[in-house]
């Protein structure tokens, strides 16, 4: 079985660009699930319920929790004490892996931290999995943490050092973004608008929605025949 941990950030781009039929349709021709954690639930249905400015949304991605498109993870007989323990071990380390001359700086909440510690269990239990996420702070951890070093201190404006013992235990994730995942659903003819400039729109919908991508890769993606 394949599967794909969702992030709230990957969720919220295909909520706020209309797109959960799309994400719905990947679903059904995905041949594994698409989990979120409690944390990611939190902050995609439970917060966002109560707030009228991000209801409609909320409800929206709810629906899909009872659709059971997405499901939770004890549906794979994975333990939530299990994923609370290995997110706090996370915190931990990646809060505490690049710091300024007068404090650690704050990297990853829990939400980020839940999908990249169920994804360690997955992968402890040989289970294929990605993790969909358009924050870019958290892919940069997993994939070019001296980049993410580089972005700190130009952010910042102030210089940026780092534990890079840690670096190792944050190699060997597989991170997607939400653009990746609407080319995917286009590709597959999931997309019921049919023009030539759609896939285009998409792309920079999901762009100016949230989701770290830029232009160059944009169109490199369009390439892709």
């Amino acid at each position: 079985m394949k599967i794909i941990i969702f992030d709230a950030s990957t969720l919220i781009s295909f909520a706020m660009n209309g797109l959960l039929p799309e994400l719905k349709e990947l679903r059904k021709i995905f041949k594994g699930k698409f989990i979120v954690t409690n944390d990611v639930k939190k902050e995609i249905i439970d917060k966002p319920m109560a707030i009228k400015r991000f209801e409609l949304e909320a409800l929206k991605l709810k629906q899909l929790l009872d659709e059971k498109i997405l499901d939770l993870p004890f549906s794979l007989g994975i333990d939530e004490a299990e994923i609370s323990k290995k997110s706090n071990e996370i915190l931990g380390i990646a809060n505490k892996t690049f710091f300024s001359a007068e404090k650690d700086i704050h990297l990853i909440d829990s939400g980020e931290a839940s999908c990249l510690a169920l994804s360690k269990i997955l992968s402890e239990k040989n289970v294929k999995n990605v993790i969909a996420i358009d924050e870019r702070t958290t892919r940069m951890l997993g994939e070019k943490p001296e980049n993410l070093k580089k972005l700190l201190r130009k952010k910042l404006h102030t210089k940026i050092n780092s534990k890079r013992e840690n670096f190792k235990f944050f190699q060997g994730f597989r991170f997607i973004r939400s653009a990746e995942l609407v080319y995917v659903a286009y590709k597959k003819n999931l997309v019921k608008l049919k023009n030539g400039l759609v896939l285009d729109a998409l792309l920079y919908a999901m762009k100016f929605k949230g989701c770290a991508i830029s232009g160059n890769e944009i169109e490199e993606i369009k390439k892709i025949p």
